[in-house]
């Protein structure tokens, strides 16, 4: 059964962090919060926990796994973004989006598009999930803890650790954050386009229609 820790939202508890971390370092599979809603998240080459993800989720190969990043200084090893696109991503990260980007060959086949090979890069505006990721380093591989007979994620760590917690390595309950996921806007080309709007308004990304 998973480990379970609380904590704290605005100030995280740096031994529970690092705990969290090892446990990610060590192949864990884990879930965590966010500013939009719950994740599933993984080291970017755990091929294991990314089977578990795919089997929770019951996930196709079209899906577009997310890079989840501390900031963007990450970036540039995982996608690439044209001027147009970087300056998008700096006025509106941190924040509840996910961009699609093309992916570099950092980021693992199986984590990508595979028609399009893009992948989804995220900053998120969440304490926890920020300490989390400045003392990993690096991006966590991600995907919105939404199960395939649900219409809403799950946003109770206490009911994801009951429901899930014989398949995953730790549930960090962080407190409530909400049931809308991210909106999706694809940046691979110009002007972008809005694959999904969620929690993030999407106004800035979409063309004024005509009369």
């Amino acid at each position: 059964m998973a480990q379970y820790f609380s904590i704290h939202q605005t100030n995280p508890q740096r031994r529970l962090i690092s705990q969290a971390v090892a446990i990610v370092r060590n192949g864990g599979l884990i879930a965590y919060p966010t500013d939009s809603c719950y994740a599933l998240g993984c080291a970017l080459g755990n091929k294991q926990a990314l089977d578990v993800i795919i089997s929770i989720r019951k996930l196709d190969e079209r899906h577009n796994f997310t890079l989840v990043c501390r900031d963007l200084s990450e970036l540039g090893s995982y996608a690439r973004a044209d001027n147009t696109a970087f300056r998008m991503l700096k006025a509106f990260t941190p924040g509840p989006y996910t961009f699609i980007l093309k992916a570099t060959r950092e980021v693992p086949r199986r984590a990508q598009n595979p028609k399009r090979r893009t992948v989804g890069i995220r900053v998120p505006d969440n304490v926890v999930a920020s300490s989390l990721l400045d003392s990993l380093g690096e991006p966590l591989l991600s995907s919105t803890l939404l199960l395939p007979e649900a219409d809403l994620p799950l946003t109770d760590p206490k009911d994801i650790y009951d429901r899930l917690g014989d398949r995953l390595d730790l549930v960090i309950d962080g407190g409530f954050c909400g049931v809308e996921p991210t909106s999706v806007v694809d940046l691979t080309e110009q002007p972008p386009r809005v694959l999904r709007r969620g929690l993030g308004d999407t106004s800035a990304f979409e063309t004024p229609q005509r009369d």
